[in-house]
Order: C-alpha cells, then sequence, then structure tokens
C-alpha cells in the first residue's frame, strides 16, 4: 500500500470519526485511538494538527460537493432550492455541513487553520451551486446573485434548525427559493 493510499485511508477514517464527532476540540491522541492508529502516524502523514484539521475540512467539503453534483437537476430555480434544502437534511449533505459550520464559526474569530481553509472552501463549493443552480435553468448572467442569497440563506435555516420548527422552516425555504426564482426571471431588473 502507497503512502497516499494510507493516508487517503487515514483521512477518510478521521473524517468519518469527526462527522460523528465534532471537529471542534479534535485532539491527536483520541482520533487516533479512535480509527485504531497512533498519534505519531498522524503526525507522519498530516505533519500537524493544523494540516489534518484544513485536510479534514476539504475532505467534508468534498463529500458535500460530490453530493450536489449528483443531485438532478430540478424542473426550474425554485425546485431546485427546494431539492438542495432537502439534501442539507440528509447525510452525507447534513454532517458535511456540520463540521462546515464548526469550521466556519471558529475561523470567523481567526483562529487558524479553521479560517484558511473554509475561505478555500467557500470558492469550491459556490462552482458547485452555481453549476447545480444552472442546471436548474438559472440565467448564468445571473446565477452569482442567485448563489449568494440562497447559501447564505440556506445556512441561515440549517443553522436556525435548533428551533424545532421544521414546517415554518420549510415555508421560509419556499419562500427563499421563489424569490430565487424571480431573481433569474428575465423579467427582473438588474
Amino acid at each position: 500500500m502507497s503512502s497516499v493510499s494510507r493516508r487517503d485511508e487515514l483521512l477518510d477514517l478521521v473524517t468519518d470519526h469527526v462527522l460523528e464527532h465534532g471537529l471542534i476540540g479534535l485532539t491527536l491522541r483520541p482520533v487516533a485511538a479512535a480509527i485504531g492508529t497512533s498519534d505519531r502516524m498522524l503526525l507522519y502523514h498530516f505533519g500537524s494538527r493544523d494540516d489534518l484539521v484544513t485536510a479534514v475540512v476539504t475532505r467534508t467539503e468534498e463529500r458535500a460537493i460530490a453530493a450536489v453534483d449528483a443531485l438532478p437537476p430540478a424542473d426550474g430555480v425554485r425546485a431546485g432550492v427546494n431539492r438542495l434544502w432537502e439534501a442539507y437534511q440528509r447525510d452525507p449533505m447534513h454532517g458535511c455541513l456540520d463540521v462546515y459550520v464548526q469550521a466556519a464559526a471558529t475561523g470567523l474569530i481567526g483562529q487558524e487553520p479553521y479560517r484558511s481553509a473554509v475561505l478555500e472552501a467557500n470558492e469550491r463549493w459556490v462552482r458547485a451551486l452555481r453549476d447545480y443552480l444552472v442546471r436548474c435553468g438559472a440565467p448564468a448572467d445571473r446565477v452569482g446573485r442567485i448563489v449568494m442569497l440562497v447559501d447564505s440563506s440556506l445556512f441561515g435555516f440549517q443553522l436556525d434548525l435548533a428551533t424545532d420548527r421544521p414546517g415554518e422552516l420549510a415555508r421560509g425555504v419556499d419562500d427563499l427559493a421563489a424569490a430565487a426564482q424571480a431573481l433569474g426571471s428575465e423579467t427582473m431588473r438588474s
């Protein structure tokens, strides 16, 4: 087995552990013990705890992007936004977004490596959402505005799930979806 494939295997194991237990407070010895290796092996393959955290954030983002890429195109932007929200509620996307939120919250206070990892992840995530919404019929010249509205709002709705009002959230998401559809319509003025 090559060093690269062992590193990838370890990264997937650590990522699965983080998806189950969270990113904040991650320390090498407990995670190494949980996945059946040593902290020295993690350091050998990743260099440092910060490099491991960055790799985990990137891997969870890759999994979330794969889930977006796998979504079939919906019949229109409104249906696409609602389908995206449904995907947010299921794994793998739900767990990946939770890890992203943990990294983003820590990055907001400027703590590295979270800040840099999240900024890099954002660029790739936005591209995936743009591609998906274009597949759903969003005009290429307006999809950037639609993604900004939808992405920020869906993350807000995701955080609001703690309020335990799924019916109200679903109505709010559909209102967002209708606004995104209108933003993409030909009659919308810039």
